[in-house]
Order: C-alpha cells, then structure tokens, then sequence
C-alpha cells in the first residue's frame, strides 16, 4: 500500500511541477506582450497558482510518507523528529527545501501577472526548473558518486526540462483549442513557432533518454524484458513513439490544414482534429509519467 502511495505522489509531482514550468515556458517562447496576461489567452494565474500550492502539498505528503516508510514509525511525535532529520541533514532534504522554496517564489510571481506578465511568468519558468529539476535528487542518479553523479544529474534536469517543455505545450494548445475560434490567429501562429521548440524538445529529450538509460543500465539490451523495469520501460519506449506519431501528425498534417481552413472560414473540423490529436498526445504523456513514476522505484538491475 505504501508503495503505491509513493509512486502515485512521485507521478502527481512529476506532472504538477511539469504544468507550472511548461506552461510558464509556454507563455514567453510563444506568446506576445499582453497575450501573457492571465485571462487575455489562457487563465495563467489560476492555473499556476493551483499548481504552485499543489505542489508544495505533494512535497510535504511524499517527506512524511518517505519519512514513514524508511524509519517504520507510526506515531507522529517520533516521526516528527525524523522528519526534521531527514529534511535539515540529508541531500534528499536538502532539495525538498529547495523546492518549497522555488515554489514559493513562483507563487509570488504568480501574483505579478496582472502588472507585469512578462516578469511574472519569467520567475514562475525560474521557480518551477528548480522545482522540478530537484525531483532527479528522487531518481536512480542520486544513487552515483562523484563526476558520475554530476553528469547524471545534468542529464537529469535536461530531460526534465524538455519533457516538462512538452508536456505543458501540450496543455496550453488543448486549452487554446478548447474555445479556438476567436483565437484562431494566435493559435495558429503558435502552432507555427512552436515547431522549433518541439523539435528540440523531443531531441533533448530522446537523446538524454538514451544517456539516461546508459548511466542505469549500461550499454546493453540483454535481458531487458526479463524484469519489470525492463518491461516498464519498453512500454514507455513504445508510449513515446506514438507520442512522436501524434507529433508528426500534428506537424504536418493538422497544423497546414488548420491553417488552410482558417483561409477558408470553415475551420471546425480541422479544429476539433487537432483538438483530439493534442488531447490524446497529453494523455499519453501522462500515462508515460506514470510510468516513470514507478521506474523510479524499481531497481534497474535485469534479473
């Protein structure tokens, strides 16, 4: 039961803290000065702010049940006292208290959205890859040492940060789409200059996968599909696969024919197209950080 308390927490955080920074990011590579304004195009400030209080309650659940589960203590009075060990004496604590502290940042930032858009979802994007990039301190590269260790924690943030990228593009598109057509200038402009950042998202993300794997297990296949890690991981492969086929199609079938409709004035089946196409790509994604949340828990070694 405790198990999949943990892995429902690390899941809930890894797509929480993702949301905040990849919507945030969203918000300055492909909106416009007053198009950042929570309201004007997407309700920023609610959606931040909900994912910025989210996320520090996931985090203080996932130290007390991490808490819980290494000491085996059920009262809270002894608990509690290691709890304040584990947070003030341990790495794993040292990042939770970075989190909470880029979170709060961001929820401060949150509040500037009105005044100064452009500044406020800066610090949110600030906030939330710190956030999420102290959840590689939960992974398999905190068991490293040394150079080891470092590296594999650089190739931790990046691939967080590119997923993190995706999985909130693909949130702010489905919401741009939910209520398309007074919005279909922008959206259309955003479809196009997000082909860039995706294409390099996905890079970063498919290649940091690949060292990530290398880091873990090691340049080798054999066996793979002989251990739950191994199998959960090559669903995860063929998830991300079909997320790239969602991609292409997104890239360069509906984003032209959205485009192609609009000229036309009859825009809503290649809007509720694309609409499905982006809802079923994130929802994919979330199935694959589900994924990576029970990853995380499972030992690599091939049995």
């Amino acid at each position: 039961m405790s198990e999949s308390i943990n892995i429902a927490l690390r899941f809930a955080l890894y797509l929480d803290l993702m949301l905040l920074f990849g919507l945030a990011a969203f918000g300055l590579y492909s909106l416009r000065g007053k198009e950042r304004m929570s309201g004007a195009l997407l309700s920023f400030a609610p959606l931040l702010l909900t994912t910025t209080v989210l996320g520090v309650l996931l985090s203080v659940l996932a130290m007390v049940c991490m808490a819980r589960a290494m000491s085996g203590i059920a009262d809270w009075a002894e608990l509690w006292q290691h709890i304040e060990m584990m947070v003030f004496e341990t790495d794993v604590g040292w990042s939770w208290n970075l989190r909470i502290a880029a979170l709060v940042l961001a929820g401060f930032a949150v509040m500037l959205n009105k005044r100064w858009p452009s500044a406020s979802l800066a610090l949110v994007l600030l906030g939330g890859a710190v956030a999420l990039a102290t959840l590689a301190w939960a992974g398999h590269g905190a068991m490293d040492e040394g150079e080891r260790r470092n590296w594999h924690f650089i190739t931790d943030f990046l691939h967080l940060w590119a997923a993190g990228g995706w999985v909130g593009a693909l949130a702010a598109f489905a919401l741009l789409l939910h209520q398309a057509e007074p919005r279909l200038p922008v959206l259309a402009r955003t479809l196009t200059g997000f082909e860039t950042a995706g294409a390099v998202m996905v890079l970063v993300v498919g290649v940091t996968g690949v060292v990530n794997y290398l880091f873990i297990v090691g340049p080798n296949i054999e066996g793979l599909l002989d251990s739950t890690y191994g199998q959960l991981l090559a669903l995860k492969l063929v998830l991300f696969a079909v997320m790239l086929v969602f991609a292409a199609l997104n890239r360069f079938h509906l984003s032209p024919l959205l485009e192609q409709a609009r000229q036309t004035g009859e825009h809503s089946v290649a809007v509720n197209a694309l609409r499905r196409s982006m809802v079923l790509e994130l929802c994919v994604a979330v199935v694959i950080l589900g994924l990576v949340a029970w990853l995380g828990t499972l030992s690599p070694v091939m049995e």
